[in-house]
């Protein structure tokens, strides 16, 4: 595997993804991802919306936690949640296309906090979450320094 932190985080989205049949399933798209970074997408379907004609929040909860998934696991060392809480500023509608963007704010040792921005796509702020990560054993892909 290439020294280069792109590459490395794209090989590790790759394998990520390969093994998340949940973010499949829900039609979810990475759209970008960078060391430390990673943006998702999902269009709000009509198996998404809840009583009161909106996204319903446990949808966009889990759209912001794969950004922060993808995010936090770019340098390849397993990172799994920690801590999450979201704040939810507007709703999401039918039809809507989320874009969540993820963005590493700090990262020392086995710990790492993580700012997610949801947006619609007329860049509206659906949410925002925040994420606590936390390093466990193992990595994503075989790394150039492991053979």
């Amino acid at each position: 595997m290439s020294a280069d932190p792109k590459t490395l985080a794209e090989a590790c989205a790759k394998a990520m993804w390969a093994d998340d049949p949940a973010s499949q399933s829900l039609g979810m798209a990475i759209d970008a991802v960078g060391p430390g970074t990673a943006t998702l997408s999902m269009t709000v379907t009509d198996t998404m919306v809840n009583g009161h004609g909106m996204c319903h929040g446990g949808f966009i909860f889990t759209l912001a936690d794969s950004a922060f998934a993808f995010a936090c696991n770019t340098y390849n060392q397993r990172t799994v949640a920690q801590h999450c809480q979201i704040t939810f500023l507007s709703p999401g509608r039918l039809g809507e296309r989320l874009v969540a963007h993820g963005r590493e704010r700090h990262r020392v040792g086995r710990s790492g906090v993580y700012d997610i921005t949801v947006t619609n796509q007329d860049g509206v702020v659906i949410a925002e979450f925040r994420g606590h990560s936390r390093t466990i054993d193992g990595r994503l892909v075989e790394a150039a320094d492991d053979s």
